[in-house]
């Protein structure tokens, strides 16, 4: 055997703790907040300046996952959806791991501070501290509203992509976070209705483990209704075009009606089919503004 394959292996571990898929859509959603930040076609420093912005968010917020797979590998372990995950299958140490994320944090803080501004890096810190500490330790195991509150870490990444553009925290920014913010409880909810046992072994108090799920089924379809407001915000703000307008509403009306026919009608299916349908919904509702950014 080549020494090659142990320590690819190790790598893919290591990778996995960011939760790279989670990661890409917090760039994404970063990257949004840069271009809407910058009037017209950027220039070639500002594609470098977002570039680099881009990688110390990418090194924070990996690390931030890293540690939040620290602190859950006991809860990890016992749900099906995270079993697989390197720290809770032992197959990498609590010491390997808090490294990997002190490091992590490290770097993309340095990138952040050098290369981008203080503000930024600033946020972004607060952001880990937010996610890794406030909700993974404090909020998660304690109240079955931790998704509505920790979702505010969540929702930073445009006003980190536009601090790092601008050097500072735009009304712009702050409306891309409401609608992140309100985003988030549906679709966490969704998915929590159709692993609801798996969150009842873990001890997690989840919405759906502690009242039941018609009363989550009720507040998904609430939240979808005022998402829908937030989601015209960038419209009525003036920071987007018709063609965004559009799309907001059809993407909208789209999550609305799962949301009520997951409130009428139950299936662990239909549950299924909500969440895979409300991250379509905020990709596409962001790539909607990045268009019509250059539309208008």
């Amino acid at each position: 055997m080549s020494l090659a394959s142990p320590l690819l292996t190790r790598l893919r571990q290591f990778n996995a703790l960011t939760k790279p898929r989670v990661i890409q859509l917090i760039v994404f959603c970063a990257l949004i907040g840069m271009v809407l930040a910058v009037p017209g076609v950027p220039s070639w420093p500002e594609l470098e300046l977002g570039l680099l912005a881009c990688l110390g968010i990418w090194f924070v917020s990996g690390a931030a996952a890293a540690f939040n797979c620290l602190v859950e590998k006991g809860i990890d372990s016992r749900m099906k959806r995270t079993a697989w995950r390197p720290t809770a299958k032992g197959e990498l140490s609590d010491f390997e791991t808090l490294l990997f994320s002190t490091l992590m944090c490290f770097i993309g803080s340095a990138i952040l501070y050098v290369w981008v501004n203080p503000l930024t890096m600033w946020l972004t810190f607060a952001t880990f501290v937010g996610y890794a500490v406030i909700y993974t330790v404090i909020l998660k195991p304690l109240t079955p509203q931790n998704i509505v509150i920790g979702g505010a870490s969540g929702a930073m990444p445009p006003v980190l992509g536009w601090a790092a553009m601008t050097g500072e925290v735009g009304p712009e920014s702050l409306i891309l976070f409401l609608i992140i913010f309100l985003w988030t409880p549906p679709h966490f909810w969704a998915l929590a209705l159709y692993r609801v046992e798996d969150y009842r072994k873990s001890g997690l108090p989840m919405l759906p483990v502690t009242h039941g799920n018609e009363f989550t089924r009720l507040q998904i379809l609430l939240y979808t209704f005022v998402l829908f407001a937030a989601c015209l915000m960038p419209f009525v703000y003036r920071m987007s075009g018709w063609f965004y307008l559009v799309s907001a509403v059809i993407l909208s009306i789209g999550f609305c009606g799962y949301g009520w026919a997951l409130w009428r009608n139950y299936s662990d299916e239909l549950a299924r089919k909500t969440f895979r349908f409300s991250l379509i919904h905020l990709s596409l509702l962001f790539a909607a503004l990045l268009i019509d950014h250059y539309l208008w």
